[in-house]
């Protein structure tokens, strides 16, 4: 049965009345928050030791460099390259007669300058033995993390990583690249499993890419980012809730009582990029800033996570960096003019980014097309093939 669009319509029509509400009110906390912005910009050293001080119930990005500058973005060199990668997965199917998992990773390699190039493939890797379909404690049996679901989009985001290591290291000496990559540099949904997984999959894993990739600035200019469209994010508003709170250090515990009208509400329900949109002109990028997940602080060290805002057009992008791409002011340069110039390829996001995309997907007439090789290759093999009846159901044709 299809979906009764005539049943929805009036539960839209109640969602935008509920929306046109909230607009007025949102409007005046995007004012408050720039008039803040304003008032505080020049006593920066001040707001950053407030902040190092304080406890909130948010995550509260760290200063670098101001609040409300802003950068043009630099010309481009004669010759650069822009590397990409950017994964897609068929996940493991309990209905399925066995347990497996397929990772497709797309990559790119675009070369612009006298002699234009581009290099697009796809890498399948199938997964299916014990080893790879669940993550173990050493020496502990009876607590494995079964990769499938958000693990196995964490293990993709380190296959994507591994990718750019590989196209990289292939790169000639004295070349100017920007990698990049699709999303956050953060693998957050770590915070919920054992530390033994954030062990595996990010210090031994995702960070140990990020290693390799440092080490090849020695012969070349390799720089690192990730690129997040229409972000989300809050975290330069919760600076300013900080600053707007009366008290030194702000605890949010200890003076805030639950239900509670709170001074640092006047800039509630902002986020970063509604207030970028008002400071940036086309092609600039914000002050830097830094992440304070605590996944970050604990795990991340030289390659802890920094972020600029980019005006794109009429979007507000959000670009993380690592630590040592941030701290070299030719790195960041070369990231600024590369990731906006990839826009302007891509009508509004990164060329390469949409290109490794493109080799990645994996459609439904993919997967299903997965499965019927699977299923026909133990069946050649004379092998069990155990399925659920909910699986017979679905594939059977009803009258």
């Amino acid at each position: 049965m299809a979906l009764d669009l005539t049943r929805v319509a009036s539960q839209v029509g109640d969602m935008l009345f509920r929306l046109k509400a909230g607009l007025k009110e949102r409007q005046e906390h995007l004012r408050q928050a720039l008039d803040t912005i304003s008032t505080r910009a020049d006593d920066i050293d001040n707001l950053k030791r407030k902040i190092a001080a304080s406890k909130t119930t948010w995550l509260v990005a760290d200063l670098v460099d101001g609040l409300d500058k802003s950068y043009k973005a630099p010309p481009l060199p004669d010759e650069f390259t822009v590397i990409a990668a950017d994964g897609s997965q068929i996940d493991v199917d309990r209905h399925r007669p066995t347990r497996c998992y397929l990772i497709n990773i797309g990559s790119v390699v675009l070369h612009y300058g006298a002699s234009p190039d581009a290099v697009l493939d796809s890498a399948p890797s199938l997964y299916a033995g014990d080893e790879d379909l669940v993550i173990a404690p050493d020496g502990v049996k009876g607590h494995e993390q079964t990769v499938q679901g958000t693990l196995l989009g964490i293990k993709r985001s380190v296959d994507e990583c591994h990718q750019l290591v590989e196209m990289a290291g292939e790169l000639p000496p004295g070349s100017s690249t920007l990698a990049l990559l699709d999303g956050s540099l953060i693998l957050w949904g770590l915070e919920a499993y054992p530390e033994f997984v954030t062990e595996t999959l990010l210090d031994n894993g995702f960070l140990k890419c990020l290693d390799q990739i440092k080490k090849l600035n020695k012969d070349k200019k390799l720089s690192l980012a990730s690129y997040i469209s229409l972000p989300r994010s809050t975290e330069v508003v919760n600076a300013l809730r900080v600053a707007i709170c009366p008290y030194d250090p702000a605890d949010c515990d200890r003076y805030c009582s639950s239900g509670e009208k709170r001074a640092c509400d006047a800039v509630a329900g902002v986020q970063d990029k509604e207030l970028f949109a008002d400071i940036l002109c086309q092609g600039e990028r914000s002050a830097l800033f830094i992440s304070q997940s605590s996944v970050v602080r604990k795990h991340y060290g030289e390659h802890r996570v920094n972020f600029f805002y980019l005006r794109v057009d009429d979007e507000i992008a959000r670009v993380e960096v690592p630590q040592w791409v941030a701290s070299d002011e030719d790195l960041l340069n070369l990231t600024h003019s590369l990731v906006l110039d990839q826009c302007k390829r891509g009508q509004g996001y990164p060329v390469a980014l949409s290109e490794a995309h493109e080799q990645a997907v994996v459609t439904m007439a993919d997967r299903e097309n997965f499965w019927a090789l699977v299923e026909e290759s133990l069946v050649e093999e004379k092998m069990p093939t155990p399925t659920s009846g909910k699986n017979r159901s679905k594939r059977t044709r009803w009258i």
